[in-house]
């Protein structure tokens, strides 16, 4: 039996819900790689024989192994920041105060437009670094920075060439259809025509992104709207998902479920109408605990619902300089379990299993079992619910990526 490399004397969580014990576990496990895929897993006692004179052979002195993180929700790619207004609303500023001064998205918007892609990509790098010291091996990448179609092409293009520079892998969503540019004040209608009629055949034309998403709210995109740039996208061939439910229950949940969505994110005010389309078919509902956090928001997403219709819940950062500037896929662990009330095991799921069903990848990452891509993390902890449990010393030891183990 010739292998690649060998992981011995670990535990294994698996997220595997074939096996019936808590996170999928096998104690005292094993694990078999080769051309990039796990090629055998189990009990370190029914390990086939193997040339151990040529394959290397890891321990992992009792310690715990996970699928790699996925953070299945991200703005990694942005210029400037916006710490004044973080200042100003602790000040006592409004939302609309901060607006009128020239802040809020408007202000990223400018320094994206005004930023090179070489700044864009160094900055980000150092985001992705920081997902990838704590286990993350897969995150997707939104624009929306941009709101016309060279930058919005920029930003897509930055985010593809970090998949092709680093371990990490790159999932790109296009998000052209964030918010209303000053250009197109009260002209939202033409902005969406903008967007399906110029922005998205090119970022096609050039493949830059895997999925499409929109902000459906108040404050963005009526239903109406929303459901044209997710038609425009399904026709193109592209993954869609929604941005809706976070400040009132506008119905876009039930619409973009029904199309086939993979995802609705933020749904801190979905209905039970909501789940049973999520439900129906098969959406992830992605919680976003550092915007929750961020903004101090009160309203929790319905998790029993989520949980009475087994809806997979997904876990990710939203990672963004407004309402999210937390870079850190360890601390929605904690946070999903103290201010949603997951357990750690759910929350685990949410940043493996349940993640890759949301970028329509669970053929390949987010669970360890045989055929799946040798993408896992060696955890110096004692039970997986430490992950969850505590914060702020990293116990990310080891990262195999497709089969390769990566230096932290």
């Amino acid at each position: 039996m010739r292998w690649d490399h060998v992981w011995i004397d670990i535990n294994i969580a698996t997220m595997d819900s074939e096996i019936s014990s808590a996170y999928g576990a096998i104690h005292q496990g094993a694990i078999a790689v080769k051309d990039n895929k796990i090629v055998w897993l189990g009990a370190q006692n029914d390990l086939p024989q193997f040339d151990a004179l040529s394959t290397p052979v890891y321990r992992g002195k009792g310690k715990w192994v996970t699928p790699g993180l996925i953070d299945a929700h991200t703005h990694l790619v942005f210029a400037g920041n916006r710490a004044n207004e973080f200042e100003m609303r602790l000040q006592g500023a409004s939302y609309e105060d901060i607006a009128r001064a020239g802040g809020g998205i408007i202000s990223t918007v400018n320094a994206c437009r005004e930023a090179d892609e070489a700044s864009l990509f160094d900055s980000a790098r150092k985001r992705l670094n920081a997902l990838a010291k704590e286990g993350v091996t897969t995150v997707e990448i939104k624009s929306g920075y941009g709101l016309e179609t060279a930058s919005e092409l920029k930003l897509l293009r930055v985010a593809r060439e970090l998949g092709k520079h680093h371990h990490v892998d790159v999932q790109t969503t296009f998000l052209g259809a964030h918010a209303i540019p000053a250009q197109y004040q009260n002209q939202a209608d033409a902005y969406i025509d903008h967007v399906i009629n110029d922005m998205l055949p090119q970022v096609v034309a050039e493949n830059l992104a895997d999925a499409v998403d929109v902000f459906c709210e108040g404050i963005a995109f009526n239903l109406e709207q929303s459901e044209r740039v997710l038609v425009a996208a399904k026709q193109a061939g592209l993954k869609i998902k929604l941005h809706s439910e976070q400040l009132s229950n506008i119905g876009g949940t039930v619409m973009a479920a029904n199309l086939g969505a993979k995802s609705v994110d933020h749904i801190e005010y979905l209905d039970e109408a909501g789940v049973q389309a999520m439900s129906l078919n098969g959406t992830c509902a992605v919680l976003l605990p550092g915007a929750f956090y961020f903004l101090r928001e009160t309203q929790l997403p319905p998790i029993a619902l989520l949980r009475q219709y087994n809806v997979p819940m997904v876990v990710a950062s939203d990672f963004n300089p407004g309402s999210s500037p937390i870079c850190s896929t360890q601390l929605m662990l904690n946070m999903a379990c103290t201010l949603f009330k997951l357990t750690p095991e759910e929350a685990l799921q949410g940043v493996t299993v349940n993640a890759a069903k949301a970028l329509g990848i669970e053929d390949s990452v987010g669970v360890l079992k045989v055929g799946m891509a040798a993408d896992f993390c060696l955890w110096d902890i004692n039970t997986p619910a430490e992950l969850a449990y505590s914060y702020g010393v990293n116990p990310c030891q080891q990262v195999v990526k497709a089969g390769k183990l990566i230096q932290q």
